[in-house]
């Protein structure tokens, strides 16, 4: 029974995978439940203090580099003759927003026990937590300050095709085009090789 209920969750998780919009989405809606939840009771403070600091040691493996460029691995190229090398997350996309979205549903699970409805004087914590996330998110733009890199990219670069003035050639200018980007391709080899 266990067996055929995670091989069904592991069956959304992988159909999932690709539609990253609608994924943080519904992590959006179910933290916003939360929230609502914990407002509406007026308690559950040390659950959402305990969420808080787990999301927050999430985002700081989903914005650190896999190797620490400091001890270990290669370092990340400074130049443009350099070596592209691509940034690569401790903790990927989709394990931070699994981890996140389960760490919120067990949150809410949580506050329809009394018994995790410890009395505190939420302020503080709250205060603590805004201390504790200011002081790492320094430390952490630092970091990437000094060794040169950015954990977000905008968008993948697409091949948009060739363009329309492309695509009007008549068939013998078409065909120039090709001789002479493969006589140029040759020299470039010749010239590659030492031969004149």
């Amino acid at each position: 029974m266990s067996a055929k209920f995670n091989q069904r969750v592991q069956y959304w998780l992988d159909k999932s995978s690709p539609h990253t919009t609608a994924r943080w989405a519904s992590l959006v809606i179910a933290l916003l439940c939360y929230v609502a939840r914990v407002w509406f009771l007026r308690g559950f403070y040390i659950v959402s203090y305990g969420l808080g600091i787990y999301n927050l040691n999430l985002l700081l493996g989903f914005i650190t580099p896999q190797f620490d460029p400091e001890s270990e691995g290669p370092e990340l190229p400074t130049k443009a003759d350099e070596e592209f090398r691509p940034f690569v997350r401790r903790l990927p996309e989709f394990k931070f927003w699994y981890a996140s979205i389960k760490s919120v549903l067990i949150g809410t699970a949580m506050t329809f026990f009394s018994v995790f409805d410890v009395p505190v004087f939420w302020p503080i914590l709250l205060l603590y937590w805004f201390v504790l996330f200011f002081v790492t998110m320094k430390r952490q733009i630092r970091h990437m300050i000094k060794y040169r890199y950015v954990p977000f990219s905008f968008g993948k670069k697409v091949w948009k095709g060739p363009s329309r003035e492309g695509l009007k050639m008549n068939g013998a200018t078409a065909a120039a085009s090709a001789a002479a980007a493969m006589v140029a391709s040759e020299n470039r080899d010749k010239e590659e090789r030492g031969v004149a």
